[in-house]
């Protein structure tokens, strides 16, 4: 793809780096251009958060040169890049959840008092932090801690904090993995006010419409390997998934619709934590989904009906029994799984292995005399690895090193191994890309025939409407509209999800 090299502001060739054990890349080059968004696309594993750590002085290469800003460089920290004008937003979130939306976005440039004894000016930092905010369009008050933020209002934080200051080239990982529509609209708006600035851009992404949407042009990688660069406004969406995943995968949505079977799970006007008057069914059989913007109350329903959270009223059935005062311990043994949005940090233990994991929810159903059978977990671990097509050489490994597809495998072998048969799955498919979405799709479908009822939070509408029986759309708190198979469009869950009419049986 012909560049403009005058326009050129980073330039890498013959990217080389190696771990113990593994080639990470393999002599891959990639040009970018000032006001420019160019998509780094490759399944995970394929080389690109290496790459980008490498740009901003995470991590050293092997071999290869790099040049930037029109001279040659090798930035040994990160300290070096963010100097030369390079920031990067990590999609795992690296924010200090004990401290402030200010003290975060300023950390490690936090404006100082002039005087002797320098100290921070509190008052400027906060004052700053509300320009910036509003500047970008964050309604957030820049003194609340991290902690008190849901996973997309943070987000939007890292975004502000790498924008606090002067940039000339900005990677983005995954921006939009927790994101519903109308924040990721606000993000574009902060991406093309930055080309309009003559800012370059790297974009990781594993959502597909996003591409054509704000990209440029496109990188893409395969093992650690420079495949092409393409076109971002001509080329096919589906040419780039088999460059990607060296393959064609000819259905991504995969659903075999089958007749519901009696319900497993119902709430009847509950009431809790940013929520109200909730009445939601689901059967055997089905995938019902629960879409609205961010902060509509999705996930503290989830959490409310699984015992994370108080429920305030209403009531709450599991497999025709009524669950009272429920709490987690109390959920898994009626029947239910709750598989989380932020699966390294609630739905896993990272640095045990697949099979400790696998029998992680479940110990006192397993190992009944209180001794552990270290055989039997290592059978168990195998059975699901072997079910769910686990990409690893053996169940003993460490879940930590697991791509993102898997990981969320073993957190669903997990609540398969307790014998649930309703779960919860809250964002299943984020930060996971193409190539595994497309298997979980598959693995979702499967469960469905073998008579599981699944609630499914997601953000993103184009996996609600493909693999969903029925979809309720929710606003500030409510439901304001239930849409069956037929009538699923964009256009109408936005409309309630927007404009919160009247709930509907369509």
């Amino acid at each position: 793809m012909a560049m403009n090299e005058e326009n050129v502001i980073l330039k890498m060739t013959g990217i080389t780096k190696r771990f113990p054990g593994t080639l990470a890349l393999d002599n891959v080059h990639m040009t970018c251009e000032k006001g420019k968004v160019h998509v780094l696309l490759g399944e995970n594993g394929a080389g690109k958060s290496t790459l980008v750590k490498i740009i901003s002085g995470e991590y050293t290469r092997d071999a290869g040169t790099i040049w930037y800003d029109g001279k040659e460089v090798n930035f040994t920290d990160v300290r070096q890049a963010m100097a030369a004008g390079i920031s990067m937003i990590h999609q795992e979130l690296s924010l200090l959840p004990e401290r402030t939306i200010a003290q975060n976005i300023y950390l490690g440039h936090e404006p100082m008092k002039k005087g002797l004894n320098a100290v921070i000016d509190y008052k400027k930092m906060v004052r700053d932090s509300r320009e910036l905010l509003e500047k970008l369009g964050v309604d957030l008050d820049p003194n609340i801690q991290i902690k008190k933020l849901s996973i997309a209002q943070k987000q939007m934080v890292e975004v502000v904090k790498a924008l606090s200051f002067d940039v000339k080239l900005v990677i983005m990982d995954e921006p939009t993995s927790s994101l519903a529509s109308r924040e990721i609209e606000k993000l574009f708006e902060i991406v093309r006010k930055l080309k309009k600035d003559g800012v370059a851009i790297i974009y990781i992404s594993h959502r597909m419409d996003e591409i054509k949407c704000i990209g440029d042009c496109v990188t893409i990688m395969r093992d650690g390997q420079y495949i092409d660069t393409v076109d971002a406004a001509t080329v096919d969406l589906d040419v780039l998934i088999s460059m990607m995943v060296g393959r064609k995968i000819e259905k991504m949505y995969e659903r075999n619709y089958c007749k519901p079977g009696e319900v497993v799970f119902e709430t009847e006007n509950l009431t809790g934590l940013r929520f109200r008057n909730v009445n939601i069914k689901v059967r055997a059989g089905e995938i019902v989904s629960l879409s609205g913007l961010v902060g509509a109350g999705r996930t503290e329903i989830a959490k409310a009906v699984f015992g994370y959270d108080p429920i305030d009223s209403g009531k709450v059935r599991l497999m025709g029994k009524e669950i009272k005062r429920p709490v987690p311990i109390k959920s898994v043994a009626n029947g239910m799984g709750f598989l989380p949005e932020d699966r390294k940090n609630e739905g896993l233990i990272l640095p045990m292995t697949i099979s400790e994991n696998m029998v992680s929810a479940c110990l006192k159903k397993i190992f009944r005399n209180g001794f552990l059978n270290a055989r039997k977990e290592c059978e168990i671990g195998e059975k699901y690895v072997e079910y769910l097509k686990i990409s690893t050489p053996s169940a003993e490994k460490t879940v930590g090193e697991l791509s993102g597809g898997n990981q969320q495998k073993v957190v669903i072998g997990k609540w398969l191994e307790t014998g649930c048969k309703f779960l919860i799955f809250d964002e299943p498919t984020r930060g996971i890309d193409v190539g595994a979405k497309s298997e979980i799709y598959k693995l979702l479908d499967s469960l469905t025939k073998e008579g599981y009822g699944i609630l499914m939070i997601s953000s993103e509408m184009n996996e609600v409407i493909g693999i969903s029986d029925r979809v309720y759309v929710m606003k500030e708190g409510e439901i304001t509209g239930e849409l069956n198979r037929g009538d699923l469009t964009q256009e109408r869950i936005m409309h309630y999800a927007i404009e919160g009419k009247e709930r509907i049986n369509a």
